[in-house]
């Protein structure tokens, strides 16, 4: 493994512990507490834990997957689809944030500007370079 796949693996993971690390710091409260909850509610120690080791996983998987099927590989066919799929999930991601929160919705927009660039992006490469796609 070289020095730049084990800087992607870092930053893979540097940005999941980040998102991990919320839970830390916005904590459910005292009302939490007070709910009933089922009797098979994991102890509380569990959910930092699982949290945890699931974001380190998710950062991994990542990563991996950005390996084989993405720029690091030269696959700009494969890394298409996964940047198309990314563009699909943020718009998701703003409808379901809409009825509740039409600035957190709205907030969304730069990314998917950013994103729609970056496929528009990699498919015009893609479409000017026939036939250099690595195989898989």
């Amino acid at each position: 493994m070289d020095l730049s796949a084990l800087i992607a693996l870092g930053v893979f993971i540097v940005l999941n512990v980040l998102a991990a690390s919320s839970g830390a710091v916005f904590r459910p409260g005292e009302w939490y507490e007070q709910l009933a909850k089922p009797g098979w509610t994991p102890p509380n120690w569990a959910f930092p834990v699982v949290w945890s080791a699931l974001f380190l996983m998710n950062a991994v998987a990542g990563w991996l997957v950005w390996q084989a099927a993405g720029m690091a590989a030269g696959r700009m066919d494969l890394g298409l689809v996964n940047v198309a799929l990314l563009w699909l999930s943020i718009v998701a991601v703003a409808v379901l944030f809409w009825p509740d929160s039409p600035v957190a919705a709205v907030l969304q927009l730069p990314y998917l500007l950013w994103v729609t660039i970056a496929t528009a992006l990699n498919f015009t490469v893609l479409r000017m370079n026939p036939g250099k796609v690595r195989p898989a």
